[in-house]
């Protein structure tokens, strides 16, 4: 990944309503959510929905699909991984006992919910 990818990235989530509309995304992975199920869960009126979601995606850090009338967004997990790789690759400069705890930290604390059907 490269430090404008990253940028962007970064730059989307530093904000309270995207923030908070990628962490919703991500909890109802992999089936996604209606954009107008997102704004009403967070209370956001629907066209400012439209603005975050479609910063979070130019960021790439959401994908879109539409159904019918529908546009089910999901959250993309693997560029936030990327996001977060990149922030950490060269954090401990070869010394594990520095980034050891911090990967510890970043294992995730529970088990997998069983997977619903996604959108297809």
């Amino acid at each position: 990944m490269e430090s404008d990818r990253a940028i962007l990235a970064l730059a989307a989530l530093a904000q309270s309503t995207r923030l908070d509309v990628f962490r919703l995304l991500a909890k109802h992975e992999p089936e996604g959510l209606p954009a107008g199920d997102i704004a009403k869960t967070l209370a956001v009126p629907q066209n400012t929905m439209s603005s975050h979601l479609a910063i979070l995606s130019r960021a790439g850090l959401v994908t879109a699909r539409r159904f019918s009338r529908s546009i089910v967004y999901r959250a993309d997990l693997k560029a936030f991984q990327s996001v977060v790789l990149f922030m950490l690759r060269d954090c401990c400069d070869g010394r594990p006992e520095i980034c050891g705890p911090l990967i510890e930290d970043l294992t995730p604390c529970c088990t997998p919910k069983p997977r619903r059907k996604a959108y297809v």
